[in-house]
Order: structure tokens, then C-alpha cells, then sequence
């Protein structure tokens, strides 16, 4: 009978051991599961952000998740804090999942799960809230810019987080701008300038400011066109044909100016048109329905806006109907007039051809007069004037030895 109690007592202690060690790696295999686990968040200013926890293993142990400001949101399904913007998404053992709407700047930070254990364990994740750039706005121009005026482009982007890029583009070539940053609370207000003189080629060229961020799928953009008022300028265009008598010949003035430089006046060697009849102004045109030898002169187009006055001129020569030439207008000087530069050239040629001609000439007298002198020189002792003087010269020494006395 003792020996019976004693076998059963060892039984009873072995299945005891067995049993404790089979509840500390049960309990050991729990605890390795118990780590809350999170993932960092990203979302646009006005968003929606869903905050989850998870734990692969829990034994009825409670997840509660806190914000920034280390306040509690929702411990388990029972809401803490009174924010209308957070809701309960799914609450379980396992899982505890939030949702955050119309997300602010100030949303932004790091969140922490809290998993109940002994000890407690904790999980962080950051919520990162990008702020998105406002429409960028173009301001300084002036409609219209006067030609020579200096004018200073400016692009603002409000609202972005982190700050946006702007890039300018004239038409479709990118030109550089100076950029300035500058914080409003957590978010950047940021702008570019371009600072240019006017000329009359702006003139109806696009500018576009085009802001980049990390928020937006495709750059915003904002265009604006430039106007640009200067004075006229013309010239005349022509038939391309030799003017001859009984041919139809027109003129045509082309103004360019903004404001268009309207109407456009004729007029023919300073005074009216002298033929109506043969000559028709219609607009910017000046017809002459058949040239005769009268119609030879300086026919000169004005037209003015309210920044000036310009004309241009086209010097006309009929040529007889049998005229054997070019099949282009020869004489026509147009509104440029003659190639001044041209004819200056020629008359420089001219003139350098003229110099050394008068020095060459020069060398010449100069040298026959010396020769002159000297022979003079030689024969002036027996002469009694300079021609025999240069002929005694001449001769005394061709005929030095002939000269010889005989005596008889």
C-alpha cells in the first residue's frame, strides 16, 4: 500500500513538470507575438488617413491609439477624445484601426500604439501631411507695356508643404527666375520674378509660370500673354515685275505698329496723287491701272498711331513697253532709298586710285628735273645759256677725246 502511494506520488509530480513547462513555452510563444506593428502614413492636406495596429498573437489584451499630444483617441472601441474628424474603423484583439478625416497640417506628427501587456508595448508611426500649392497667380503685367518699359513678372504659389518649384517658360523655351521662400506656420508661400525691358517682339508672347510638388500628379499652370503698344513702322512692297508703259502696277504699304497704324496716306513727290483716275487707294494699296512716263516720281505712304508717325518711300521709273530688261523692277529704291554704304565704297576707291596717281606723277617731274639740273650743271661753265649747257654737257664727254690740236 505505501509503495502504491509513493508510485502515484511520482506520477502526479512528473505530469506536474511536464504540464509547467508545457505553459511556459506556450506563454513564451505569446509574448513573441505581443509587438504591436505599424506603418507610416502619407496623405494631402484635406485627406482622409487610416491608422492601423495589428499584433499576431494577443490574449484579450487591449490596443489603444494616442496622437501626437500623447492624447488618447480610442482605447479598444470606446472613444476617448471628442474630435468629430476621428472614427472608429475596426476594433478587434488582433487589430485596431482608425480613420482621420479632412486631415490638417497640424494632424501631422507621430502616433503611437499601445499594446497592454506587463510590460507595455508600444509602436510609433508617423503621419506626414503634404500641404498642396494654391493656383499660382501672375501679377505685374501692364496691359498694355509701352515699348522700353522695364516691367517684373511675379508668380505665387500659397499653401505648399514642402515648398513647390516653380519654372518659367516663354512660350515654349524655359527662362530663369529669382526664387524666394518664406514660412507661414507649417506651410510656404513661395515666388519666382523675372525682371525684362520690353521691345516690340514681346509683343503676343506667352508667359507661363508652371508650380511642381510632390502633392500634385501634373504641374499647375498659369499663362498670361503680353500686349505691347509701340510706333509704326512701314515699307512698301511692290509687283515684282519691270514697270513699262501700259502695265498694271500696284504699290502696297505694310504698317506694323500696335495700335495698327490706320488709315495709310498716298502722296507722289511731295504733293496729292495727280491721276485719280488711273491711280486707286483702296486700304493700303495704291493701283495704277496703266503706267505712262508720268507716273515716274517718289511715291511715299504715312501712317500714324498714338505713339508716332513713320513712312516709307518707293521711287518709281516707267521704261518704254519694248524695254528689253530683267523681268524684276531694276530702279526701284523702295522705302530703304540708295545703298548709301555702296556708293561711300566706290568713292573711297576713287579716292585712294587718285592719290596714287598724283604721287606717282609726282616721282616722275621730280626725277626728270633732276636731270635736268645736272646736266645743266656740267656744261654751264663755256654756255651762254642752260639748253647749251645741257648739251655741252652731253657732249664734252662723249666727245672729250676728239678734241685734240694739230699743228703744221
Amino acid at each position: 500500500m505505501m509503495v502504491q502511494q509513493k508510485l502515484l506520488l511520482v506520477l502526479y509530480s512528473l505530469s506536474a513538470s511536464v504540464l509547467k513547462v508545457a505553459g511556459t513555452k506556450s506563454k513564451a510563444k505569446g509574448g513573441q507575438g505581443q509587438f504591436p506593428i505599424t506603418q507610416n502614413v502619407t496623405v494631402l492636406e484635406g485627406g482622409q488617413a487610416n491608422m492601423t495596429c495589428r499584433v499576431d498573437y494577443n490574449d484579450n489584451t487591449s490596443l489603444q491609439w494616442s496622437n501626437p499630444a500623447q492624447q488618447t483617441l480610442f482605447f479598444g472601441d470606446k472613444k476617448a477624445l471628442r474630435d468629430n474628424r476621428i472614427e472608429l474603423v475596426r476594433a478587434s484583439w488582433q487589430e485596431l484601426t482608425i480613420r482621420i478625416s479632412d486631415v490638417s497640417l497640424s494632424d501631422e506628427g507621430q502616433y503611437t500604439c499601445s499594446l497592454f501587456t506587463m510590460p507595455v508595448k508600444t509602436t510609433k508611426a508617423f503621419l506626414t501631411v503634404l500641404g498642396v500649392p494654391g493656383r499660382p497667380e501672375i501679377t505685374g503685367f501692364t496691359k498694355p507695356a509701352l515699348e522700353g518699359d522695364s516691367i517684373t513678372l511675379t508668380c505665387t504659389t500659397l499653401g505648399s508643404k514642402p515648398a513647390a518649384t516653380i519654372r518659367w517658360f516663354r512660350n515654349d523655351k524655359e527662362v530663369q527666375g529669382s526664387k524666394e521662400v518664406s514660412a507661414v506656420g507649417k506651410s510656404f508661400v513661395v515666388k519666382s520674378s523675372l525682371r525684362f525691358q520690353v521691345d516690340r517682339r514681346e509683343d503676343g508672347v506667352a508667359y507661363t509660370c508652371s508650380v511642381e510638388h510632390v502633392s500634385l500628379p501634373t504641374p499647375d499652370m498659369t499663362t498670361e500673354v503680353l500686349e505691347v503698344h509701340y510706333a509704326p513702322q512701314l515699307d512698301i512692297a511692290h509687283s515684282q515685275i519691270i514697270p513699262q508703259e501700259g502695265q498694271y502696277f500696284k504699290l502696297e504699304c505694310g504698317p506694323k505698329g500696335n495700335p495698327k497704324p490706320d488709315p495709310v496716306f498716298w502722296t507722289k513727290d511731295g504733293g496729292e496723287l495727280p491721276d485719280i483716275e488711273r491711280m486707286i487707294v483702296e486700304g493700303r494699296e495704291l493701283t495704277i491701272t496703266s503706267l505712262n512716263k508720268t507716273d515716274n516720281g517718289t511715291y511715299r505712304c504715312e501712317a500714324s498711331n498714338y505713339l508716332g508717325t513713320s513712312s516709307a518711300e518707293y521711287v518709281l521709273f516707267v521704261y518704254a513697253k519694248d524695254y528689253p530688261g530683267p523681268t524684276t523692277d531694276p530702279n526701284a529704291l523702295g522705302q530703304a532709298g540708295p545703298d548709301h554704304a555702296l556708293i561711300g565704297g566706290v568713292v573711297a576707291v576713287v579716292v585712294f586710285i587718285t592719290l596714287c596717281l598724283i604721287i606717282v606723277l609726282g616721282r616722275y617731274l621730280a626725277r626728270h628735273k633732276g636731270t635736268y639740273l645736272t646736266h645743266e650743271a656740267k656744261g654751264a661753265e663755256d654756255a651762254p645759256d642752260a639748253d647749251t649747257a645741257i648739251i655741252n654737257a652731253e657732249g664734252n664727254h662723249v666727245h672729250a677725246e676728239e678734241k685734240k690740236e694739230y699743228f703744221i
